[in-house]
């Protein structure tokens, strides 16, 4: 059931049968929901406790309730992704984007230059501080924080889209440093 072939041979990905129960669990229930298990899954499982701080983390900013709807926390990583050249979650989040915002061309626009993007004005203001605090996080000043304001985002929207976009950085550092490669399942997602 592991393909090792989507991963670095120096990092193999571990046997289902190895993993502890509440990780295995958590992983035949993602293959349950997709129809198969992102490679991320089986990557970081070789790690069972980064794996569920991972997750964690990455539950906690991703599937929270709040001003920032589900398909605009997808176009943080996605565009912040592609600034770091993370190809795994320009593909992986990408897909992800095109099934909640429901536009088969989101993704690609946003991952592209989110600036000519089919999205709100609002939206390409969330992105831009994105990519400020992805890119240069020491010139974030009071004028971002104003700019936000002005479109609608709150205090703790800020706080949102920085810890997404500073998660998804150590995330695309990992993904890249360690070669994990998207399953072919996703280029065809949500098109």
């Amino acid at each position: 059931m592991t393909d090792n072939s989507a991963f670095n041979a120096r990092y193999p990905n571990p046997e289902l049968s190895e993993l502890p129960d509440d990780i295995r669990e958590r992983i035949l229930a993602v293959q349950d929901k997709a129809g198969f298990v992102p490679n991320v899954f089986l990557n970081l499982a070789r790690r069972p406790d980064e794996f569920r701080a991972f997750f964690a983390y990455h539950d906690a900013l991703m599937e929270k309730p709040g001003n920032l709807t589900k398909a605009e926390r997808e176009m943080i990583v996605v565009a912040t992704s592609n600034l770091n050249q993370c190809q795994y979650c320009v593909i992986a989040h990408g897909a992800v984007l095109r099934i909640r915002a429901k536009d088969p061309l989101v993704a690609d626009q946003v991952a592209i230059n989110y600036r000519k993007a089919d999205i709100s004005d609002r939206q390409k203001a969330m992105l831009a501080f994105a990519i400020k605090v992805s890119q240069a996080s020491y010139e974030v000043g009071e004028a971002d924080f104003d700019t936000l304001k002005a479109h609608g985002f709150n205090d703790e929207d800020a706080w949102d889209i920085t810890a997404i976009s500073a998660f998804f950085g150590m995330s695309n550092r990992l993904a890249n440093t360690l070669g994990m490669s998207a399953n072919p399942e996703f280029y065809a997602m949500g098109r």
